[in-house]
């Protein structure tokens, strides 16, 4: 699948962190441009969502360096206090060396294994998929909050004309309650039709009152969208303009077929199922490890007094024993030539020899052998488990297939229906702002008649009902109209409409 150009500048801002210090203060004239900027840098649900692009490029390279040799260095450093030694059933003691000084010993060793089979070959393009599918579903949650911020932003829209027509619906009512006064001066109306404008004035005051504390509460959403405080009043500056909605269906489905992030993450999601039955068959492959290793010790004893006397000892001996083959020698019939004992010494330089090979602690290490290693591991039988396995991997790849399908079935199905309610909603609006300019002639003839005395005051308050209830429903319609515009938008994950 080919990822859109906003999905790699999505990914390319995935790493860098939001700063939401600078992104709390909303600037005095907001358009929604730059509403979806804030709400990008600092709506909490969406940036955990892409937060998400950190894991997936890391499990990347991860599968790469599956593909890589392991390394591992160890080094351990010792200590044995005096004593004697055992050794079985018996001890040092009762081998003639008496009690042991302490040792001080070290050692490290250095491996190195590499470990190759199919799973994780073909691990690397099922992490490269999987991070494909991760930006998919981030551009599916930025579509969503698109959609979301778009709707509080019409709400916010959509309060302030309800506000503006609570405004003109009390004033209408204020003139009607001057005119009721003025024709009860004259004689024209009873004291009962000054009552009912009154009544009029004081439920168009609860209105206002109720459509401006509505504006607030869908400015404070509107800001909560946008992940910011929502003690801040900004102007909004976007204008939706109603306009034929001229789509064709088959060109939507065809550029919601590679826009919408939904269905481009299921049809990524499909291709690494493809790769996981690569990777559950692998278990019928054999597999490959080698290893190899080198490792070294040294040990030193807290005295050598004990070896020194010892290898005293030994010369000692050595001479005791010439000394008695001397005197076999000399009883023999025919003696022999005599041993030199002499040459059986200790001498300062065999102290010094004992001293220098005993200073080994810590660094001055013996090298063990070196030795590699190569291990073809077959798998004949393990319970069924890698057919089971492979089954499941199998099944799976068919669950994701249909739900592709089903998925692309009901996005033509959503289009269908988005398109012909969007149609609706703009052939309503018209139709309601005809209502409206009806209502409002009808208004202004009610008037001249009741000043003419022709109506009562109850038929002019009808007609102003009238004209109110039309207002709000050519409201209601445009904002429905874009409403549904922006659904149409969000099944095909990309703006449809110039602002």
């Amino acid at each position: 699948m080919r990822i859109p150009l906003r999905a790699l500048s999505l990914a390319a801002g995935i790493v860098a962190p939001a700063v939401l210090s600078a992104q709390d203060v909303v600037p005095p004239s907001l358009s929604l441009e730059d509403a979806l900027r804030i709400a990008e840098g600092s709506n909490p649900a969406y940036l955990q969502t892409r937060n998400d692009a950190q894991l997936a490029e890391w499990d990347v390279r991860q599968a790469w360096g599956r593909l890589l040799p392991s390394a591992n260095a160890s080094s351990t450093i010792g200590w044995r206090g005096t004593g004697d030694q055992q050794f079985g059933s018996i001890t040092l003691g009762d081998l003639g060396f008496g009690s042991q000084p302490s040792i001080y010993s070290s050692s490290y060793s250095l491996g190195l294994s590499y470990n190759l089979d199919l799973a994780s070959w073909v691990a690397p393009s099922r992490a490269r998929i999987e991070r494909d599918v991760t930006t998919a579903r981030i551009l599916s949650a930025n579509v969503g909050l698109t959609a979301r911020v778009t709707r509080a932003y019409l709400e916010v829209l959509r309060q302030r004309e309800a506000v503006r027509l609570a405004e003109q619906q009390l004033e209408n009512s204020r003139f009607n309650l001057r005119l009721a006064r003025g024709q009860l001066e004259v004689g024209g109306a009873t004291p009962i039709d000054v009552g009912q404008a009154e009544v009029q004035v004081g439920r168009g005051e609860v209105t206002l009152l109720q459509t401006q504390n509505a504006r607030e509460t869908a400015r404070m959403r509107l800001l909560q969208q946008l992940g910011v405080p929502v003690n801040q009043s900004p102007q909004l500056t976007t204008e939706f303009v109603l306009s034929e909605p001229t789509w064709e269906l088959g060109a939507l489905y065809a550029r919601a077929l590679t826009t919408n992030p939904g269905l481009g993450a299921a049809r990524l999601s499909e291709d690494a199922a493809e790769i996981g039955v690569t990777q559950a068959r692998s278990a019928y492959f054999p597999s490959v490890s080698v290893s190899t290793g080198l490792s070294g010790f040294s040990q030193q004893a807290s005295s050598v007094d004990s070896r020194i006397a010892q290898a005293q000892g030994q010369v000692a001996s050595a001479v005791a024993s010439c000394a008695q083959t001397n005197e076999l020698f000399s009883r023999l019939a025919d003696p022999l030539p005599l041993q030199d004992c002499g040459r059986f010494a200790f001498t300062d330089a065999d102290r010094q020899q004992i001293i220098s090979e005993n200073d080994k602690f810590p660094f001055n290490f013996t090298r063990s052998p070196p030795s590699v290693s190569m291990t073809v591991s077959v798998p004949v039988f393990q319970g069924f488990s890698r057919q089971r396995n492979l089954e499941a991997a199998r099944l799976q790849r068919e669950d994701l297939s249909q739900q592709y399908r089903e998925q692309e079935i009901a996005l033509r199905a959503d289009l269908s229906v988005a398109l012909a309610n969007a149609r609706t909603a703009y052939q309503s609006a018209l139709l309601e702002a005809r209502n409206r300019d009806l209502a409002e002639q009808q208004l202004r003839l009610a008037r001249e008649r009741y000043q003419l005395g022709v109506i009562s005051f109850v038929e002019l308050v009808d007609a102003q009902t009238v004209l109110a209830q039309a207002d709000r429903d050519r409201i209601a319609a445009i904002f429905a109209y874009h409403d549904l515009v922006t659904d149409l938008e969000a099944l095909v994950g990309t703006s449809l409409r110039n602002r």
